[in-house]
């Protein structure tokens, strides 16, 4: 599994509604654009043209149920999207562990002179 940053990955998440949608697909299962706009604030339009973002990112999946599509989570695609969170949060730790040592030799440096 790759970690390294996919920004039309992270620019798809980025968004707080289709944050919500996946969170819905994953509590709920798979769903429609319609059942989807009936729990969120936003149109039925606008839950179609999120879920078609989600999708080109690979982050749902739809299938034909007889005259509707219905969405899933993709669970391999999610974890991939956590792991390169991850990633990202291990290597701003090392950085901040980095800068605290160098404010600390910074001190100690002025508190001998």
């Amino acid at each position: 599994m790759t970690t390294a940053v996919d920004d039309a990955l992270w620019s798809a998440i980025g968004d707080p509604i289709r944050r919500s949608m996946i969170d819905l697909l994953l509590a709920g299962g798979p769903g429609t654009a319609t059942s989807l706009s009936e729990r969120l604030p936003v149109t039925r339009q606008a839950v179609s043209k999120h879920l078609a973002v989600l999708d080109r990112v690979g982050l749902i999946h739809s299938a034909p149920v007889g005259r509707e599509r219905h969405f899933r989570v993709d669970e391999a695609q999610l974890a991939r999207a956590v792991a390169q969170l991850a990633a990202v949060g291990d290597a701003w730790d090392a950085r901040l562990r980095r800068i605290k040592r160098i404010a600390e030799t910074i001190e100690r440096h002025r508190t001998d002179n």
